[in-house]
């Protein structure tokens, strides 16, 4: 990409997509198209065909997704499965439409299987059955990995796809209701402290392991794998590190100086047993993160304070 290339970041609001745009401003980056959810529903398909008719992108980050948690997946695949796959249809086939000349596709983990061997390399998609509680999710991000694949296969078109672990940082979604587990964390210990409340009571057993991802540090990987990376293949981001959900407790609680005891609901879902990405790919092209997770809650929490409207509802 070159400086003044018109680049579009879909889903600039949300998490990953805000720190793209700041990390293409940090880089010198001058001709970036955003547009919000009522400027622009990427589910509908002649919305997005005059969109690009109009602006005519180069480059295009597709980060806007519908997301959640745990929760929300299992109670709303159906709309998870749905909107997912017709937003990506709708920006990737319009941007093979329009000429755009590389598009980067932001997928997640979880098109994993549930019990995959560990660490996780690329190269084992779908080879077993996947995590029930966000099957949906999975699977439309697995569609559209796979479209991305199969127009480069069949119009030689350039687009890529990066498989990034658990995601946290600025911009974070606090939901009680669609937030992930980290975000979540962050609000409940926050308000056990506030409200001096003895216990806060977690899902699961806390054995899970999960592997955590600054968003800064993704955004740096999305750009640098757009301008380096021309493969077909997807590519795992992460930190190549994991921690238990139980440790991952003990240090949001420590970060935010709740001091009470923390509960365990085994009768919740502890999601899959353990989700470490293989990042050999990724170092040998030559990037690595940069945040550690105990920096970057204090981070996140930091974020979280000055933006106290972000826990609504």
């Amino acid at each position: 990409m070159l400086k003044d290339s018109k680049i579009y970041v879909a889903g600039h609001r949300g998490m990953v997509g805000s720190a793209i745009v700041r990390e293409l401003e940090r880089q010198g980056y001058t001709n970036i198209i955003t547009r919000t959810h009522a400027e622009l529903d990427l589910c509908r398909q002649a919305d997005v065909e005059s969109f690009f008719e109009e602006e005519k992108p180069e480059y295009v980050f597709l980060a806007a997704a519908k997301v959640g948690g745990i929760g929300t997946n299992s109670i709303h695949p159906a709309d998870f499965m749905y909107d997912n796959i017709l937003l990506e249809f709708n920006v990737i086939n319009t941007a093979w439409k329009s000429g755009v000349k590389k598009l980067e596709f932001i997928g997640s983990s979880c098109i994993y299987p549930r019990l995959c061997n560990q660490p996780m390399k690329e190269e084992y998609l779908l080879t077993g059955s996947l995590e029930p509680t966000n099957e949906a999710y999975a699977l439309a991000k697995i569609v559209g990995l796979r479209y991305c694949e199969y127009l480069n296969r069949q119009y030689g078109t350039g687009y890529i796809s990066i498989m990034p672990c658990n995601i946290y940082g600025i911009n974070d979604n606090y939901s009680k209701e669609t937030s992930h587990v980290l975000p979540a964390m962050i609000r409940r210990f926050h308000e056990a402290k506030e409200n001096n409340y003895s216990v806060v009571t977690c899902w699961g057993d806390g054995s899970a392991y999960r592997e955590f991802l600054y968003a800064d540090d993704l955004a740096d990987a999305s750009i640098y794998f757009m301008n380096y990376y021309d493969g077909s293949e997807t590519v795992n981001i992460g930190s190549g590190r994991d921690v238990t959900i139980k440790e991952l407790a003990e240090l949001v609680a420590q970060t935010i100086g709740y001091n009470g005891k923390i509960r365990w609901d085994t009768s919740r879902p502890n999601g899959m047993p353990k989700k470490l990405l293989d990042v050999a790919k990724a170092t040998n092209f030559g990037w690595i993160y940069k945040t550690e997770l105990r920096d970057g809650i204090r981070l996140a929490y930091e974020d979280f304070l000055n933006h106290p409207m972000r826990m609504n509802p």
